[in-house]
């Protein structure tokens, strides 16, 4: 695929020895059959065994079988190859080196793709410690491949290995961590293992080729390429730039790596977990305290962005909105930030079940952090000291990812956060990734997040839940809400409730998307007036196939009933009753947030029963489906998920719980034959928290 992208490329290879002895074992076996057949009437050959076969016999007999296997598979796509063998002496001699950087140069010219291998059949065996000053000779294939990529000037040489790539310990072992990106300076912190099974090398000499390389100009990426369903998808991810195995850099960054940054997250988390409930309290305070205080700072900071924002031109008017603001909009979200400090002091390690298992054997589950939060919003500068709070309340770490369109003011936060952590010295328990690194990238680290938090689009949240495999996403890809009006609704509440669901905040994931009618209300004054009202407020309707079928001249037909909109536009259609509307819902919807408008209070329980969406609400706006309009203080998202928490998440969401068992060691378990454990079951009265925290009702 790359070198029909118009690409360059030679491929170093071996398998000439595997594939000689496979052909000579069988060539003796067979000899030595017709023998024993020759003297099947006499006495029986007594050594039937298989001498030791020499490499370079192997490697004489296998040459043919390697290239044909290569030819075959290259024919399939119409590319040409062409084999070219080399030895030591054709990269000393200046003479020979000229000749083979011209026959490749020659070959890559007419588009053929160079498969070069050792001439293993003539080659004399290895020298220990043979390499010239500051040259690197020819023992396997990664040193060839070194040679090679600095002879020809290569941008870069992808290694393949048996692992995914360069590790600071032996791969397997406990403590073993894959590196990202390796500096040559990085080299004493490296524990090598044992050679590689798939080559004569190992990662030593893979790494002691790269540096040589590296040093000779070309770039080195160390990967798997032992899977063959996804090492294609390797290659060209290494090439596109993806953070795939790992990369040979010579220019160290300044700032940490963001594992770096997690690890640091995670320890100092810890400590943050075990403080006081007065403690993270008043941290939350003192951070709410400096968004007032450093309003000034802040506000530069955002109208920094906000410029940049408008030079560039390409934000819609909604993100803009989102990306403003204003003394009070800082003034709301210190209010915000006290409020969560009060739910702070009653919420990790909380004693939710306590139960006497058998005598001085007592039981409890208890409240604790989820451990690593990552976070990754968009253009929302409100969302930063919000989540900063809800974790610090729960206890959490916390990564953050914000959009390259709030740096200035996401920067200036994160400063006031960290000096509001320093407070009780858990400084670094919130980090801001402000490196290059790719949403996919930071998906990737699912032995150090535990939980992945999305705030954005649609399309954002769609494109986290394809990469994070294995970290749990909380969040929701669409908010298409409905708003049912039914056949009994009072005038004035629908058009007070479908104004506010629609036009309040358009872009907001909790606007109302689908306007659902009884087929009663059509020709009423009622419709007449939520068109009026539609109109008014320049919104614009797609009608949906029955509401198109009841007009003359219907506004322009929804191509979807499944439309996420996030502007003044909706779709409507036209229900025959509350259990049509009901069925539309369940079929169309995202789960999100369902609004019935009724007088009829029998119509209305049927519809809140049987909808099993997060929110469903009566009588009562789509955006009211709020963190802060719920008294959460603030939300870190809305999650449509059937675990966990859902609906608007704010600091109860964040928290998990553990069991604890106090015993006095004399307590065994006692299991019948049936494999039950004889246990009492009494539940004891809730007591306060772990000791040192305040009580709790």
């Amino acid at each position: 695929m790359l070198q029909n992208q118009g690409r360059e490329m030679m491929i170093v290879t071996s398998g000439a020895v595997a594939f000689g002895k496979q052909r000579l074992r069988h060539e003796i076996l067979l000899s030595q059959s017709v023998r024993q057949a020759l003297h099947s009437g006499q006495n029986q050959l007594k050594d039937m065994s298989l001498p030791v076969l020499e490499a370079r016999a192997c490697a004489a007999a296998g040459q043919s079988g390697l290239m044909a296997l290569y030819e075959a598979m290259f024919t399939q796509y119409s590319t040409c190859t062409a084999q070219v063998l080399v030895t030591n002496l054709d990269f000393h001699d200046d003479d020979k080196r000229q000749n083979l950087n011209s026959t490749l140069q020659e070959l890559l010219r007419m588009n053929i793709v160079p498969i070069i291998n050792t001439n293993d059949a003539v080659v004399p065996p290895p020298e220990p410690n043979s390499d010239l000053q500051g040259v690197i000779s020819i023992k396997d294939n990664d040193s060839l491949a070194a040679r090679l990529a600095v002879e020809m000037k290569a941008d870069l040489l992808i290694a393949l290995s048996d692992v995914e790539g360069l590790y600071d310990s032996p791969p397997g072992t406990d403590d073993a961590k894959l590196i990202d990106i390796f500096y040559p300076g990085d080299q004493q912190s490296i524990t090598y293992g044992t050679k590689s099974r798939v080559g004569i090398g190992g990662m030593e000499a893979k790494v002691k080729a790269a540096l040589w390389a590296l040093q000779g100009g070309t770039s080195v990426v160390i990967a798997n390429g032992t899977h063959p369903k996804v090492t294609g998808h390797v290659i060209t991810d290494i090439v596109e730039g993806k953070k795939v195995g790992t990369f040979f850099s010579e220019i160290k960054p300044a700032g940490p790596t963001v594992e770096e940054q997690t690890e640091m997250a995670r320890n100092c988390g810890r400590t943050l977990a075990s403080l006081h409930p007065d403690q993270r309290s008043e941290i939350i305070c003192h951070l709410a305290e400096l968004l007032i205080e450093r309003k000034e700072e802040i506000l530069a900071a955002n109208k920094l962005d906000m410029d940049l924002a408008a030079n560039a031109g390409h934000l819609p008017p909604a993100m803009l909105k989102r990306l403003s603001l204003s003394p009070a909009k800082l003034n709301s979200l210190a209010i915000g930030l006290r409020q969560i400090a009060v739910s702070a002091q009653d919420s990790v390690g909380r004693v939710l079940r306590r139960t006497r298992v058998a005598h001085n054997l007592e039981l409890e589950q208890i409240t604790v952090p989820i451990g690593v939060l990552l976070v990754i919003f968009e253009a929302r500068t409100d969302c930063l000291p919000q989540v900063s709070a809800l974790a610090i309340a729960s206890g959490n770490a916390l990564l953050l990812k914000g959009g390259k369109e709030a740096a200035n003011t996401n920067r200036v936060l994160h400063q006031l956060t960290q000096e509001a952590l320093f407070l009780h010295g858990v400084r670094e328990a919130v980090q801001l990734v402000s490196t290059r690194e790719e949403v996919e990238d930071l998906c990737r680290l699912d032995k150090m997040i535990d939980l992945i938090i999305p705030r954005g689009s649609s399309q954002l949240v769609r494109d986290i839940q394809r990469a994070a495999k294995g970290i749990p996403v909380l969040g929701h890809s669409e908010g298409i809400c409905h708003v049912y009006v039914d056949a009994d609704a009072s005038i004035d509440k629908v058009i007070n409730i479908v104004r506010d669901s629609k036009c309040d905040y358009p872009a907001a994931c909790n606007a109302m998307e689908t306007l659902l009618i009884h087929r009663d209300i059509l020709r009423t004054p009622l419709f007449d007036q939520i068109i009026d009202m539609l109109r008014t407020e320049r919104v614009k309707i797609h009608a949906g196939p029955r509401f198109a079928s009841y007009l003359t001249f219907s506004p322009s037909e929804a191509n979807s009933l499944r439309t996420e909109y996030g502007d003044l536009e909706c779709c409507m259609e036209v229900v025959d009753s509350m259990q049509e509307a009901v069925d539309h819902i369940h079929k169309y919807g995202s789960s999100h947030t369902e609004v019935i408008v009724t007088e009829n209070e029998d119509t209305a329980e049927q519809f809140l029963q049987m909808l099993d969406s997060a929110c469903v609400f009566w009588n009562a706006s789509s955006r009211f489906a709020d963190g802060y309009r719920f008294g959460l203080g603030a939300e870190v998202g809305i999650s449509t998920a059937r675990i966990h928490a859902r609906g608007p998440v704010g600091l109860e969401g964040l928290l998990t719980t553990k069991w604890v068992l106090r015993g006095d060691g004399h307590t065994v378990a006692d299991f019948s034959e049936h494999g039950t454990m004889k246990y009492l079951h009494e539940n004891l009265p809730v007591r306060q928290p772990l000791a040192g925290q305040r009580d709790s009702n």
